[in-house]
């Protein structure tokens, strides 16, 4: 008979079999984790010291590399102490409040892109009536119901997994995830399964589809602009594309390899697609919108003089 338990802290296994490389490890999570800091908090900087920036667009910008700053925090903190350590457990109320930010996290990543593609369609499409339509009042009540999604829809998957009477404690990651969770239950686990589902359909698949609706328009707007509005909409929607394609492919990515059961798969393939998502984002999407907005750009060249001229005087 299955012993139904509580555990009072969770063993990541992902760790086990890398005890000789662990430094290494570690000093490439704090490289990764300090450019993840300096790049988000750089554009952050710049757009909150330059108040032309203070539009719609950028704001919306900010509210990706804040969301980013989020995430990482639940997972390269801890990450750095577990390489560190020779135990690699984590107590039970530490792993579901990292659950939580990371979650939280993903569908906001989701939900912020939704609006910045909204964002990028009036624009576009509707440039007369975009400062009439992108107002700041409602630029901000976009933004705050795309954080508040994140937890409505979390809420009762985090509830129904805190319930679950366990039969194990061993989690085949570097993090707590909610499904890495669930499996080790004793009982049945559907209902958690259909919440997972329409999770993945509200915070997933329906941003995907409005996402590439808006830009089935654009496109359409486009083919009948001149060459000179195609070559602007393109530099402000590129790296909207990019972020967007990149983050899908990682999560499907991390999604994929997540329904497999431990030791179907090779280990350093569900270490690298487990971290995709947490990893690649943060670090590629302020490099993107640094390098493709000329905005953002010019003002990161201004406070890097400014702060040369400050360390040299």
């Amino acid at each position: 008979m299955e012993n139904k338990t509580v555990p009072s802290y969770f063993y990541f296994t992902l760790f086990k079999g890398y005890e000789n490389v662990r430094i290494l490890y570690f000093l490439l999570t704090i490289i990764t984790y300090f450019f993840i800091i300096v790049f988000n908090v750089t554009i952050l900087l710049a757009v909150f010291k330059e108040k032309s920036l203070h539009e719609p667009m950028y704001l919306l910008v900010s509210c990706l590399l804040f969301n980013s700053l989020y995430g990482s925090s639940a997972l390269f903190p801890r990450l750095s102490a577990d390489l560190l350590s020779t135990t690699h457990t984590i107590s039970r109320p530490a792993c579901f409040t990292q659950l939580f930010v990371i979650y939280t996290y993903g569908i906001s990543e989701y939900s912020v892109l939704t609006v910045m593609a909204y964002d990028r369609y009036v624009a576009i499409c509707e440039p007369l009536q975009y400062h009439n339509i992108m107002t700041q009042r409602k630029t901000f009540l976009l933004v705050l119901c795309a954080f508040s999604w994140s937890v409505f829809c979390l809420a009762g998957p985090m509830y129904l997994s805190i319930r679950l009477p366990l039969c194990g404690n061993q989690i085949h990651r570097l993090y707590c995830s909610n499904w890495s969770v669930v499996r080790l239950s004793c009982v049945s686990t559907l209902i958690n399964s259909i919440w997972g589902y329409f999770i993945a359909v509200t915070t997933v698949f329906l941003p995907a589809g409005f996402i590439l609706f808006t830009y089935i328009r654009i496109l359409l707007v486009c083919r009948k602009s001149t060459a000179e509005f195609r070559g602007k909409a393109l530099q402000t929607c590129l790296p909207h594309i990019i972020c967007f394609v990149t983050y899908s492919l990682a999560t499907f990515s991390d999604f994929a390899l997540s329904r497999y059961e431990p030791g179907q798969i090779i280990n350093a393939i569900a270490l690298i697609s487990s971290l995709e998502f947490i990893v690649i984002p943060p670090l590629l999407n302020p490099l993107i919108y640094g390098l493709k907005l000329p905005d953002i750009r010019r003002e990161i060249l201004i406070m890097m003089i400014s702060l040369k001229v400050a360390l040299s005087s």
